[in-house]
């Protein structure tokens, strides 16, 4: 049976509070008049006011019994009525008073043309009609049983038992399935049915697929790592391309099948029925086929990049090895030169004669002198040599040392480029021309190619390379210009102009996006609620206004020169803010407050939560249905303490008295549990806490901060990469922190990926009920596109500076000019790039709130200059604008910039507390997987956010009770302390999940006594 926790099928609340028995259960005047209409005595008053109440709550009867008491106290109250006064009705009462209710309330009884209606609506699931799209693409039973309350309440039906409609939905999803199944299978040629059924033969030659190998996570970068990663997908491609065989499913119902298949083992397999089986294994095929090519490009990037990286380290140890003879040269040239003004000065003296009428002869002399110094040293043809030894090194291009770190690659780069699809994005394919010539020549020998591309996108110093005159012809330097076609192709991946068909994070992002007829209409609207005109002339002139105020504002401010000079080279130079002490009553109170605070486990905390909050409810077989096992909140909770704690499931089964084994938490991580289900337990610990007073103290909720924290994990990944700031190999959790210290998104990526790529991600995908309008980020967040983009979302972004060298100040127009601050600006805005793309501009960001396409796929191409794309340079432009408006706000306001230091801050805060939390294997993430990478960071917010909630519950009835004793509570000293406390917790031990244990209510502590905040 579907767990009823996870629809949307109204249940009453337990403990229901004052504000929702006021707002829900209070009958209105005409509600009165017509149950009084109705009935004759008080018992009936009540009992019809009773049901109506409940029906208007609930959309069905409930059973008089099952009516929480606190409704029935509410409403005697409202209707004047003595507590003697019964509110269970009769049978027969109960018959009457129904039919009146529907009768009123203009409802119709469940009945079997209701059960069509939602038959119907699932089976036009399968037809794609738009009744049922959001069950076409939902293949859950908890999301088909919301479609059909959706569809009845529409249809102003009364709902039906749960129980019928779980029946009913399951007996539709596995008849819509099963014929699903069945057309996928049969639409099987028997050699691709062969294929499949192989998968679940266990281990077998490298040649042949296994579920195993599906499953694979892709592993270093290493060319031993590509090489695997080549055969896999070779040998997954001999069954074709499984995308033709489902075209007729739903993207998401074919991620939800491959979810399936992933969770099950091979005997696990054996007992599903053969089409269903075969469509699971497609699906799964397909995903590892995607996944696959997307992880081939990653791996090409990189190997790019190394070989990049290791002819940038050579040159410099070329240019370090020459250091001596460099200074050697430099000596011999003095020597010289130094005989040469011997020369001159004697001369003058000796002749009495300006230095140009010396005679001839005593040039000879010097002339003698100086092949004597060459001699000295080796000659002038050793000095020569070694010279252009130094010439050769004595620079910054590193290009002609490529060859060598290119060369063992070379094999492995042409039979990963030649298994890919690539497209172009744009009219311009001379890259693609070009790795066509180039992979047609693979073969070739000779030293030479003829010169019949087009290189106008390459480089001077990549022509002097690879274009050579031989006998008055041009000519292509083979090597040469194999190693810088593929660096073109590498960027070209990078910002977006070349696409991989059958990828993901390297497809046709174009594709993704609404069609600007679907744009069109929104755009006022849009416009509207973020307050800026709805077309590109009032557009350019609103930006063109509003810088010119705010840089006319910030010049009169920084006119006194208190706040900021400028130096030489036209940068700012800003006054050093001083942090104020922090009161010793701080520290006082925090004291006291621990001292109220009880000693707990983690695991204790989880349970507390659990009893609030209920939050394992999210968690469950993929099927939707209620778990198999006995006692399954315990084993979840062990299962969320053991990986989100890091321990594992082997050191958390061992300290568990034997209640649970290794086994039993690994199965149930597999099979029970999934990211989204983990983020939605967290989403429901975070509107908890948000519910809380004491965190209102702390900040307001609009405003977050982005800033990432590295994690050491195993080096045989493909995620883990060594990282120069961080030092070490590893990943990186990238949160977002709210400012009342609770964290509301994170992802997982690598320490090579531009972090400012996911800086919007997290308030998008945070769907809890802080929502943030303003963003705080280190200085990974001062990139234009990133700038650009947040306005047009309507997110302020709010960076910490550094390296003024790397931003420019862009004036409003030519003759703009400023008394103080005009040495700052480097340039003017191209209003006319800005102009011309601005519906491009809006087509993307529309598509973004659509959620057709994330940000971060956008930020990922628009990270790198890209010429083709006149979108990267609009967006550039536009950012440009923006940040040059921040720039002048940053420099002008010391309250901003202690603003922003104080909630990026938090996020530092929030890094040291999971370093805290996640202290089992020193912190090593000891998953090669991806996905379970993932999975693992999301274990850890959970409990983090556990400890945060019972943190917050704690210093709440801390503070309320050193209130009743008499003591001051200042509002401003509650507001210097954080939830992020540690030393009242237990790590270690036994680890003993006790659910009897019931806490006090979580209502009791969520408000503080209102004369704090009059302090």
């Amino acid at each position: 049976m579907t767990l009823i926790d996870r629809t949307a099928y109204p249940r009453f609340k337990q403990y229901p509070d004052p504000k929702e028995l006021a707002e829900l259960y209070t009958p209105t005047e005409a509600e009165i008049k017509f149950v009084k209409s109705r009935t004759k005595s008080h018992e009936g008053f009540l009992c019809f006011m009773v049901m109506l109440k409940s029906f208007q709550r609930l959309g069905y009867f409930p059973h008089p019994e099952c009516v929480p008491i606190a409704v029935i106290k509410h409403l005697r109250s409202c209707l004047k009525l003595l507590d003697w006064v019964k509110a269970i009705p009769s049978e027969r009462q109960r018959y009457t008073y129904q039919n009146a209710i529907r009768e009123y309330l203009g409802v119709k009884q469940y009945n079997k043309t209701a059960q069509k209606l939602i038959a119907i609506a699932k089976r036009c699931c399968e037809a794609q009609i738009a009744i049922a799209i959001s069950a076409e693409v939902k293949d859950h039973p908890a999301d088909l049983i919301n479609v059909a309350i959706e569809e009845l309440v529409k249809e102003r039906y009364e709902l039906p038992a749960f129980s019928t409609l779980d029946r009913l939905v399951g007996h539709i999803r596995a008849s819509v399935n099963n014929r699903l199944f069945s057309r996928v299978s049969t639409g099987l040629s028997e050699v691709e049915q062969i294929y499949l059924d192989q998968l679940l033969m266990g281990e077998t030659n490298e040649s042949t697929a296994t579920l195993n190998l599906l499953k694979s996570p892709p592993k270093n970068a290493t060319l031993n790592g590509v090489r695997q990663l080549q055969t896999k997908f070779d040998t997954l491609m001999t069954f074709g391309d499984a995308k033709r065989l489902l075209a007729s499913i739903a993207r998401t119902k074919i991620r939800y099948f491959a979810a399936q298949a992933r969770a099950l083992d091979i005997s696990e397999f054996q007992d599903i029925k053969e089409p269903k089986r075969r469509t699971l294994l497609l699906c799964l095929l397909y995903e590892a086929q995607v996944k696959t090519r997307d992880y081939l490009v990653d791996m090409f990037l990189r190997r790019i990049l190394k070989i990049q990286n290791n002819a940038k380290l050579r040159l410099q140890e070329l240019r370090d090895k020459h250091l001596t003879e460099t200074s050697e040269l430099l000596a011999t040239f003095a020597q010289v030169l130094k005989a040469s003004k011997e020369a001159k000065d004697a001369a003058v003296v000796t002749h009495i004669t300006p230095p140009e009428n010396i005679p001839v002869a005593d040039f000879a002399v010097l002339g003698e002198q100086v092949q004597s110094i060459l001699d000295e040293h080796g000659g002038p043809e050793l000095l020569l040599i070694k010279y252009e030894e130094i010439a050769a090194y004595n620079t910054f291009n590193h290009l002609p040392l490529m060859w060598r770190f290119y060369s063992p690659n070379r094999k492995v780069l042409f039979n990963l480029v030649r298994s890919l699809d690539i497209n172009s994005t744009s009219a311009d394919e001379s890259v693609l021309d070009a790795l066509k010539f180039v992979l047609d020549n693979e073969h070739k020998r000779g030293k030479h190619l003829p010169f019949e591309i087009d290189l106008n996108f390459i480089s001077s110093n990549w022509r002097n390379l690879v274009v050579l005159e031989v006998d008055g012809i041009e000519v292509l330097v083979r090597q040469q210009l194999e190693i810088c076609v593929f660096s073109y192709l590498a960027t070209e991946f990078k910002t977006g102009d070349a696409c991989v068909v059958g990828s993901e994070s390297y497809a046709d992002f174009r594709e993704q996006l609404l069609t600007h007829e679907e744009c069109f209409p929104q755009i006022p609207e849009y416009c509207r609620q973020l307050g800026f005109p709805d077309n590109s002339n009032d557009f350019v002139e609103y930006l063109r206004l509003e810088l010119t105020r705010v840089a006319t504002v910030v010049d009169q401010i920084c006119s006194d020169g208190k706040q900021v000079t400028i130096n030489k080279d036209g940068e700012p130079v800003l006054k050093r803010l001083k942090s104020p002490p922090e009161p010793k009553e701080v520290e006082e109170l925090e004291e006291k407050i621990r001292a109220l605070i009880p000693e707990r486990s983690i695991l204790d905390i989880l349970c507390n939560v659990e009893h609030w909050l209920n939050w394992t409810r999210h968690l469950g077989p993929k099927s939707g249905s209620e778990p198999k096992f006995k006692q399954s909140a315990e084993r979840y909770i062990f299962t969320t303490f053991g990986y989100g704690c890091n321990l594992g499931p082997n050191q958390t089964a061992r300290h568990s008295r034997g209640v649970v084994t290794s086994h039993m938490i690994s199965y149930t991580n597999r099979r029970h549990i999934s990211t989204p289900l983990i983020e939605a337990a967290i989403r429901d610990i975070i509107n908890a806490f948000n519910r809380f007073s004491l965190p209102s103290i702390w900040g307001t909720g609009k405003k977050a901060a982005a800033d990432g924290s590295k994690f050491e994990i195993y080096e045989n990944n493909l995620h883990s990469e060594y990282h120069i700031r961080y030092g070490g190999y590893g990943g990186i959790a990238y949160h977002h922190v709210s400012d009342k210290y609770i964290a509301l998104f994170t992802h997982f990526i690598t320490c090579g990926v531009w972090e400012a790529v996911y800086i919007l991600d997290g308030l998008l995908k945070n769907l809890s009920d802080i929502q943030p309008d303003t963003l705080y980020a280190d200085t990974q967040g001062q990139s234009g596109p990133v700038f650009a983009i947040s306005f047009l979302l309507g997110i302020k972004l709010m960076p910490r500076i550094r390296n003024w060298q790397d931003l420019s100040f862009l004036r409003p127009s030519e003759s703009a000019t400023y008394k103080y601050i005009d040495p700052l600006f480097k340039g003017v805005v191209n209003w006319n790039l800005i102009k011309t793309h601005w519906h491009d501009m809006m087509q993307v960001v529309l598509s973004i709130k659509a959620g057709k396409v994330m940000p971060s796929t956008l930020l990922r191409k628009l990270g790198s200059y890209s010429k083709k794309n006149r979108l990267y340079q609009a967006f550039q432009e536009l950012g440009k604008v923006v940040r040059t408006m921040f720039l002048l706000e940053y420099i002008s306001s010391p309250k901003m910039r202690q603003e922003i230091t104080a909630v990026t801050n938090i996020a530092e805060k929030y890094h040291h507390f999971l370093d805290w939390v996640c202290f089992g294997k020193d912190g090593t993430i000891t998953e090669n997987d991806p996905i379970e990478q993932e999975k693992r960071f999301k274990y850890l917010d959970l409990v983090a956010s556990a400890v945060i909630l019972q943190n917050t519950v704690d210093m709440s009835l801390a503070i309320q009770t050193l209130m009743t004793q008499g003591e001051v509570v200042h509002h401003r000293y509650i507001k210097a302390l954080s939830p992020f406390i540690t030393r009242h917790i237990k790590r270690y031990g036994d680890y003993v999940v006790n659910l009897q244990s019931i806490p006090q209510p979580l209502e009791a502590a969520i408000n503080l006594p209102p004369e704090i905040f009059e302090i």
